[in-house]
Formats: C-alpha cells, sequence, structure tokens
C-alpha cells in the first residue's frame, strides 16, 4: 500500500572538518627544512533542495538519520586532506524546515530551491600555515572543526491552485478524478481519502492545480478526524471549494450546515479568510440530491457564494466549474504582486563591532560569545601548550583580554568560551621559540632546578674566592692572595 507522509524529524551530522598536520620537512643535507603540515580538508554539509519529481517526504521517514563525509586530515609534504562531500537531499515543493520549538527556518516553494540546513566543520590548518617570523617551526596544529549537528522537522504544505473542502464521502476524490487525471481511492465510506490527492486541470489556455484535502468533520481545526493533520495542505491555495452533499443520508445535515460546520473549523485554523470560495453541490445525479439542491441553492447565493450543481458521475455542470475555477485562479495570479528576482543580501559588521561580547553570567562566570573565539576555541589542541599560547595570543590581538579588564575581571576569574571554562590570566609578554609544543609561559614552576641551573652551581662550587686562593712565596711559605701567612692564627703551628 502505498503511503503519503508529510511530516518528518530529521537529526542532521554535518561533517566534521579534518585536523591538521604537524610535520618538520627532513631530507637528506637538509636536517630541518622547515614545517610542511598541510591542511585538513572541510566537512560536507546538508542541503536541501525542491524537487518537482518528489511528492512526499517517505524517504526520510525510514531514514530520519542523515549524516555527511567528514574531511581528510592533513599530512606531511603539504598535503592536505580532502574535503567531505556535500549532501543534496530532495524534498517536494513546498516543504517548510522547522526547528523543534517551532521556528521556521525556511519555506522551500519552487522547484531548485535550496537550503543549507547543516554547515560542514572547517578544517584545521597545519603547522605549515601556523608559521611565522615568530614561531618558524610551529610545533602543534589547528584541529577540525565539528560539523553542525541538530534535528529539524520538515512539513509538506502542498502547493495547489485550488482546494476542494467538505465532509468525508461529499464526493471530492471523484470530483477531482473527473477534473483531473488523478486516480484518488473511491469508495462508499467515510474517510476513504486518508492523503491529500494532487491533479492537473486544463480549461482553454489556462492550467491550475487541485488540491482534494482529506474530509473535515466538527473539531478538526482541534485534532478530531484528519482534519488538523492535512489542513495545512490547502494554506497555500487561492480558490477554496466547498464540495457539499445535497444526497447525505443522515437526517440531521443538510448543506447549508455542512458549510457553516466547515466554515468554523476554517476560521478556527486562521489564515483563510480572504480566499475566494466557490459552492458546488454534489450528486446532482440522485434525485434525492437534486430536489434539495434546488432548495438550498437560493440560501447559499443570498450569502453570497456562486454555486454550482455538477455530477461526478454523469459529468453534468463540469465544463461550467472547470471554467469558473480557471477565472478565479487567473484573477488571483493578476492580483499577486510579480514574483522578485533572488537578491544577494549583504550585511557588512558594523564598524563597531569587536565579533565578541562579554558578559557575566549568574553563576560568576565570565562569558565571552563569538563565532570567531567559539571556533578557535574548539579548533585548539589544549594537550599542547604551544597551541594554547597561540590561542592567548590570538584573543589578546582580537581584544578579548582588554574587553574582560573594562568589564571588572580580575586575574584568576573563571572564564567560559564555548565548552571550555579556564581561569582567566592575561598574556605574559611575547612568544620566545623554544621546544617545540611548549611555551615558556604557561611553564609550571617546580622544585627541581634546570641543567643550565646545576652548571653554574657546579662551577660556583669549583671557584674559591678571591681571599680563600694560597700563594706559594719566595721564601717558601704559603700565603692567601691577601697577603697572610696560612696558620698565621694558630701559634702552635710551626710546621713550614
Amino acid at each position: 500500500m502505498a503511503m503519503f507522509v508529510d511530516r518528518v524529524v530529521l537529526h542532521l551530522q554535518a561533517g566534521d572538518g579534518g585536523h591538521g598536520c604537524v610535520s618538520v620537512h627532513r631530507e637528506k643535507f637538509k636536517p630541518l627544512g622547515g614545517p610542511d603540515g598541510g591542511n585538513g580538508g572541510h566537512g560536507g554539509g546538508i542541503t536541501l533542495v525542491v524537487d518537482p519529481q518528489v511528492h512526499t517526504l517517505l524517504d526520510f521517514h525510514f531514514r530520519p538519520h542523515v549524516k555527511a563525509p567528514r574531511g581528510g586530515g592533513g599530512a606531511g609534504s603539504n598535503r592536505d586532506g580532502a574535503n567531505g562531500a556535500d549532501l543534496v537531499l530532495t524534498v517536494p515543493d513546498g516543504t517548510v524546515v522547522q526547528s523543534m520549538d517551532g521556528e521556521i527556518l525556511a519555506d522551500l516553494v519552487g522547484a531548485g530551491a535550496r537550503f543549507e540546513a547543516a554547515r560542514g566543520g572547517r578544517g584545521g590548518r597545519g603547522n605549515a600555515a601556523l608559521a611565522s617570523t615568530r614561531r618558524k617551526v610551529p610545533g602543534f596544529a589547528e584541529l577540525g572543526e565539528p560539523g553542525d549537528q541538530l534535528e529539524v522537522v520538515l512539513e509538506l504544505k502542498s502547493v495547489a491552485d485550488v482546494g476542494l473542502v467538505g465532509f468525508p464521502s461529499a464526493g471530492k476524490s471523484s470530483l477531482i478524478s473527473v477534473l483531473s487525471a488523478a486516480k484518488p481511492k473511491i469508495a462508499d465510506y467515510p474517510f476513504t481519502t486518508l492523503v491529500p490527492n494532487l491533479g492537473v486541470v486544463q480549461a482553454g489556455d489556462q492550467t491550475f492545480t487541485v488540491a482534494d484535502v482529506p474530509g473535515l468533520i466538527p473539531g478538526a481545526a482541534t485534532g478530531k478526524g484528519l482534519g488538523l493533520e492535512f489542513l495545512r495542505h490547502i494554506e497555500r491555495t487561492a480558490v477554496l471549494v466547498h464540495v457539499l452533499d445535497p444526497a447525505a443520508p443522515e437526517i440531521e445535515r443538510d448543506p447549508v450546515a455542512d458549510l457553516d460546520a466547515i466554515e468554523a473549523e476554517l476560521s478556527a485554523y486562521g489564515g483563510l479568510e480572504n480566499r475566494p470560495r466557490l459552492v458546488v453541490l454534489n450528486k446532482m445525479d440522485l434525485p434525492d440530491g437534486r430536489e434539495l439542491a434546488e432548495l438550498v441553492r437560493p440560501d447559499l447565493e443570498a450569502r453570497g457564494y456562486r454555486v454550482f450543481e455538477v455530477s461526478a458521475t454523469t459529468r453534468e455542470g463540469l465544463k461550467e466549474l472547470t471554467y469558473a475555477l480557471a477565472d478565479a485562479v487567473a484573477a488571483n495570479r493578476l492580483a499577486a504582486p510579480p514574483a522578485e528576482p533572488t537578491r544577494t543580501v549583504v550585511r557588512p559588521r558594523a564598524v563597531n563591532d569587536s565579533g565578541f561580547t562579554v558578559d557575566r553570567g549568574a553563576d560568576g562566570v565570565w562569558v565571552v560569545r563569538g563565532t570567531r573565539v567559539e571556533r578557535w576555541i574548539r579548533q585548539t589542541n589544549f594537550d599542547n601548550d604551544e597551541a594554547v599560547g597561540f590561542l592567548a595570543d590570538r584573543l589578546e590581538r582580537l581584544g578579548v583580554e582588554a574587553a574582560l579588564a573594562k568589564q571588572g575581571a580580575n586575574p584568576g576569574d573563571p572564564v567560559r568560551i564555548a565548552d571550555r571554562e579556564f581561569d582567566w590570566q592575561p598574556t605574559a609578554g611575547q612568544y620566545v621559540a623554544g621546544k617545540r609544543g611548549t611555551d615558556e609561559r604557561l611553564a609550571e614552576p617546580s622544585g627541581r632546578a634546570t641543567a643550565a641551573q646545576r652548571l653554574a652551581a657546579r662551577k660556583a662550587r669549583r671557584q674559591r674566592p678571591d681571599d680563600e686562593l694560597l700563594v706559594l712565596s719566595e721564601d717558601g711559605r704559603i700565603t692567601t692572595a691577601a697577603g697572610a701567612e696560612t696558620g698565621a692564627d694558630d701559634p702552635g703551628d710551626t710546621d713550614t
């Protein structure tokens, strides 16, 4: 059995960026040829594209988890990693992309409409790209940025010019089957139609589409029956057609009461008040239907409705109805404003925009927010002291430390950027090249002396002070450099 799916939840995972490479070129007679670590590749993104050949969200119903490939890591000899391939997901015309809390992210209408739902992570730079006059051979590289990970709701709202609404078994499916080439399911019991049906109608030189919405009942706008699930499919229609059944077997029902009930549901749903309405009295091939139609037609026309008596079985009145619908659709198209071409929107950064903000949270932690600083945090390898020092220098040049000090932050206060929290210490001086992967400014003081300190202490122990140097005089006496004889302070010492 064919399935129609018009609402799904997608779990999207864009590809992570590849890590940069730490490498030093080594060749015969070139023991230190310089850094040659390549950059990591960018992760693949996920894009939604409208395809006119796609009419349902069924594929995503069975495969709701979508993951794009990650970028390749960099390598030595300045070899960059491969970029992850972007994933393109085709969706039906009229797909609305929403966040889980209901915020509309994109409304995809028209063939080829695109929306980048998840952006791939940026690849990290290798140490060759990070080299500078100060850091000639960096001992670190940037990590790949994680790709976007989010959940979105895809909701299909059919794009049709005419929407057929009415009670179950009013004959909507039969009507669309004779107006167009659509082949909906038709049976003699309520709620035969469980999914919207679309049909293309030709009337002279006019072509328009008709949507058959599953039967509405009182309370549909609040969730009863199938109404709330499918009322969205008439939001985009230009003309609404009430299909009424004057031959309904229920005693308490009549066409006017049915119309009032459906209008009440449309009003409760909202947003459809300005759509032009037509009324179709169906099943004129039945004697009971024709008799009741003659009775209610004056009341309907008195309300301002154009009324058409038709029979889907004998095709009575279909030609007049078809051309009336074509005229209504043409009038709506003429009244609609012309479609504006897609414009490139440029939003330059304000002159006084530093690209980040500094606030103090309720827990007393200073929070720094900004696209650039958060990306730097995600791309830093915190197991490498030189990489941490490089990050500190970047934040200092951007003005983060000055902003913290201006806001009243003191050294040692906790600071949070992205998902990292640390104690803030102002950058101490400029970077001094040392052993790769280290930064003397971040070195922890230890009780053990360095090799240079131990060597200096050893030389000091071997070197006597000037007043303790011994000198052999001409008469054979041993004296100090200060001229005093050895043993002069000991009167009992007579051995020369």
